[in-house]
Order: structure tokens, then C-alpha cells, then sequence
């Protein structure tokens, strides 16, 4: 789960879009806080794509704080077109050389590309074995290496007079591509490209600023920041940049464009609260989810009780609850925003926890605390979390709600639970004492579904469900549950 952006002029060509890109990162951020990137597009460069990139989130990537540094960088990667990504690993290792975007130097300017990506392959193994069957050198593990080796050959198939035809190129990958795939593409003839997956299982939106500059982004946050409006690229669209002009194709097939599989863990967890995903307020998606956990409430709390959210993508649910069962609401929970977030930080958890929240212990002292979370996955944070709220908080009660179903099974397009062994409820039936709290329960699928404003065959739940959307994550997931089976007997 990545952010992708990119900024192309079509008025000024002398404009630099550098400052838009790094601002829409920041607005990113959350989404990826591994590492970050940009490639630039100035045909009076010699180097006429460049691109930089390292670990480290967007400030420590682009030296925001450091004044000749950041103009140094501002100066250097100069252009009227660029791309820019925020890495949350998925694939790979956590080195530098993982960072995107990803750049493939060519002598002929149309097959010099660069690009950004962000979902997961869900067949990367089959395609990297495929790879190296027909002589390719695999450098690194990771399914974005592969977008660009398949990427690279659709491009050089084309021979040097001809244009590159983008609606065919993604039509072509989409015979070898199975999951999830948002890319950002710029080769260095000055084409970009976005392009959305053909189930919208990732989000994608773009606009227009008053000066001319087409943005396009992983989520609307950063059009609102731009004072823009935001239009959804639709699944199984592309934007086609070209000197002045841009147009939206479709490069999927009539009967197959009404299908959608938009993840639902965007809404609840992983998007900006100020953006709007497919024509749904991800604010307005949090209320509802707090306002169906209070109408499915059985439990009646009576006495000296508060509501507390886990931040900060719990905030707006914990208010909305307490609001409808009329119950004090508290943020009784700081987040230390120096900290990551513990389920896309892949080091140490624990140690994360441990100063990932400041307890307000003078307003939790003593109460009933009904805590709401958007979700467990791995249960470690709240294990963690209840216990520290009893012992170090001296609370008398902690109630466990939860704004979504128990998540059952592992993710093959681009969250990071792979695996059906590390989910608290893939191999658990849920049960309150598992986290040291006093009672436990998760908002239903219905419930959800209301909340989200959508249909079931609209969604891709196959966390809740087991019910995948592609073919390869239907047959990696009957390969995973006949392992974990075998080893469970």
C-alpha cells in the first residue's frame, strides 16, 4: 500500500512541478513511510530524466528542513513533469535500492522510462520464474522489478518510428498481470501515464489546477490541498499525457468495466481522513462505522463508562459512538507521531507499541473504558494496549469494538498479511481474554457494508470472506489454507 503521484504541465513548459510532487508526498505520507522518491522530466537537461530517491520519510528524503540542501534538490530535479511515490513494503527487502521510483535508462528517449507503483502482483512468483526461465537477471525481490522488465519489453516490441500505443501496452499486461497495479509512468520523449488496476482494488484520482498543471494522485487529499476538484480515474482507466493535452482511455473490455473490487480497509484505515475514494467521504465511511457499532451495541453501559479511540483512524468512529449511545467521549490515547504505524512498520512491533501512545492516565483512572479500533490483525497492538490501559492507567474495565468483521485471511494485493498464521483470527475464534479485556465485539459485514455506503460485489472483503477476486489469489489462498491445515493436524 503505496502513494503515487505525478504533475505534468501542459501550459507552462517552464513551470518546475518539483514543489507540487514533494507537497502531495507529505499529504502521502501516510501511506508509505519506508522511503520515498521522484524522477523529473526536463528536455533541457542532459540527463533529461532524473531521479532521486532514498529510506527515510518524504522530510528526510527531500531536506525539507534544510535550506541549501532542499534548493539544491528544488534546482536539480527541475521540470514541468515528474512522478513521485511513497514506499510501504509489501515485496522486497527494506534497502535504498528498493526505493521508487524505478528508472530504466535507454538510449532511444521513448523506451527511457521511469516509474511508480502501488498494489501487489499476486502472481509476482509465477512472472519472476517466468523471467528468469527466458534469460532475465532478477535483481531484487520485489513485483515492481517485474512491471518494469514486462513494462520494458511491451515498449521495445514497438519499432523506433512507431508512437507507443498505452490503451494496447496495459491491455497486453493485463493477460499477464493478476492483482493489484496503479502505476505512474514517464519515459523520456515527455509521456506520462497513470493507470488504474481493473478491479479499482487501489485508489486513483486526478484534476486540474487553475494554471494549467494536471495532477493526478493516489488519493483526493491532495487535490483538496491543492484547492482542486478531484475526479476518480475509473477501474481500468489511464491518463495519456502528451505535450498539451491529457485524455482518459479505457483499456479493459466493455463487459468487464461495471466490475469493481475497491478494498475496503481504505475507508477504514488505511486512506487520509480528508479524502473521498469512489464518491465516499472517507469521514463520512469512519462516522457511519462508529454509528453501527453503537446500533449493534448489546451490552448496556451503566455507570462510570468512556469512550476511547485508538488514534488516529479511530477518532472520528470512537466520537460518532459515543455521540449515539450517549457515553462521555475521551481521547484518553496521544499518538507520538515520531512513531510509524505499527501494522506498515515491518521492524519490531512490540518496541513500537511501547512508544507509539502516551496514556492520559489523570482521565482514564478508575473508568470503564469502552475502546473502539478500526480493526485487528496481527492482535499485537492491543494486547499490548489493554494491558498497559489495566496496569499502568488503572482502568477498571476495557470493552474491546471493533469497526469491521474479524479478519480471517491473508491479503494478496498489497496489505501487509500475507499469511493466514499471523492473523489473530485466522487461526483463533476471537474471544475477549485473548486481550486481558472485559468483552469484545467486531461490527458485522452488513454493518460494514452500510457504513461504506456500498455493495457486497462492489468490494473486495476476501479478508473477512475468503472470497477472492482473481483467480490467483483464489488458488494462492487454497494453497495456503491446505499448508496450514497440515501443519495444524
Amino acid at each position: 500500500m503505496c502513494g503515487v503521484i505525478g504533475a505534468y504541465s501542459l501550459k507552462d513548459k517552464t513551470k518546475n512541478v518539483y514543489p507540487l510532487i514533494v507537497r502531495g508526498l507529505l499529504d502521502l505520507q501516510h501511506r508509505g513511510q519506508l522511503s520515498a522518491g521522484i524522477t523529473s522530466y526536463n528536455p533541457d537537461r542532459k540527463r533529461i530524466l532524473q531521479t532521486h530517491k532514498k529510506n527515510g520519510k518524504v522530510h528526510e528524503v527531500f531536506d525539507i528542513n534544510h535550506r541549501y540542501k532542499s534548493k539544491r534538490l528544488l534546482e536539480d530535479y527541475s521540470g514541468h513533469a515528474a512522478i513521485g511515490h511513497s514506499r510501504y513494503a509489501t515485496s522486497g527487502d527494506n534497502g535504498d535500492q528498493l526505493a521508487q521510483p524505478f528508472e530504466r535508462p535507454h538510449g532511444r528517449k521513448s523506451k527511457w522510462f521511469s516509474l511508480a507503483f502501488n498494489g501487489n502482483l499476486a502472481n509476482y512468483n509465477k512472472l519472476k520464474i517466468g523471467l528468469e526461465e527466458v534469460g532475465y537477471n532478477m535483481t531484487y525481490d520485489s513485483d515492481t522489478e517485474v512491471i518494469m522488465h514486462f513494462l520494458s519489453r511491451e515498449v521495445q516490441s514497438h519499432k523506433p518510428w512507431e508512437e507507443l500505443n498505452f490503451v494496447e501496452i496495459f491491455k497486453t499486461l493485463l493477460k499477464d498481470f493478476d492483482g493489484s497495479w496503479n502505476i505512474a509512468f514517464l519515459n523520456a520523449d515527455g509521456k506520462m501515464v497513470a493507470v488504474r488496476d481493473p478491479l479499482g482494488l487501489k485508489p486513483m484520482c486526478y484534476g486540474v489546477t487553475d494554471d494549467g498543471i494536471l495532477v493526478f494522485s493516489s488519493e483526493s487529499v491532495v487535490l483538496a490541498n491543492l484547492q482542486i476538484e478531484a475526479t476518480d480515474l475509473k477501474p481500468g482507466e489511464m491518463i495519456i499525457v502528451d505535450g498539451d493535452n491529457f485524455t482518459v482511455k479505457s483499456y479493459i473490455d466493455k463487459e468487464k468495466s461495471n466490475k469493481t473490487s475497491y478494498c475496503f480497509f481504505e475507508w477504514i484505515y488505511f486512506a487520509h481522513l480528508a479524502s473521498v475514494m469512489d464518491n465516499e467521504s472517507v469521514y463520512h465511511v469512519r462516522e457511519a462505522v462508529g454509528e453501527q457499532l453503537a446500533k449493534e451495541e448489546t451490552v448496556q453501559f451503566n455507570g462510570d463508562f468512556i469512550v476511547v479511540p485508538v488514534p488516529e483512524s479511530s477518532y472520528v468512529a470512537g466520537a460518532k459512538y459515543a455521540q449515539a449511545a450517549q457515553i462521555p467521549f475521551v481521547q484518553g490515547l496521544l499518538k507520538n507521531h515520531s512513531v510509524g504505524r505499527t501494522f506498515i512498520d515491518n521492524t519490531n512491533r512490540i518496541h513500537n507499541i511501547q512508544l507509539k501512545f502516551t496514556h492520559l492516565r489523570e482521565v482514564l483512572q478508575g473508568k470503564k473504558i469502552i475502546l473502539i479500533d478500526d480493526s485487528i490483525v496481527r492482535g499485537t497492538t492491543m494486547r499490548a494496549l489493554v494491558t498497559n490501559l489495566k496496569e499502568w492507567s488503572g482502568a477498571k474495565e476495557v470493552h474491546l469494538r471493533i469497526g469491521c468483521p474479524p479478519i480471517t485471511s491473508p491479503c494478496f494485493y498489497g496489505i501487509d498479511f500475507p499469511t493466514i498464521k499471523e492473523l489473530y483470527a485466522g487461526e483463533t475464534t476471537p474471544n475477549a481474554k485473548d486481550f486481558n479485556a472485559d468483552s469484545l465485539y467486531y461490527l458485522s459485514l452488513p454493518g460494514l457494508l452500510k457504513a461504506l455506503n456500498k455493495n457486497r460485489n462492489e468490494l473486495c472483503a476476501a479478508c473477512l470472506t475468503s472470497e477472492y477476486p482473481t483467480h490467483e489469489g483464489v488458488e494462492r489462498f487454497n494453497n495456503q489454507r491446505q499448508l496450514h491445515e497440515k501443519s495444524s493436524k
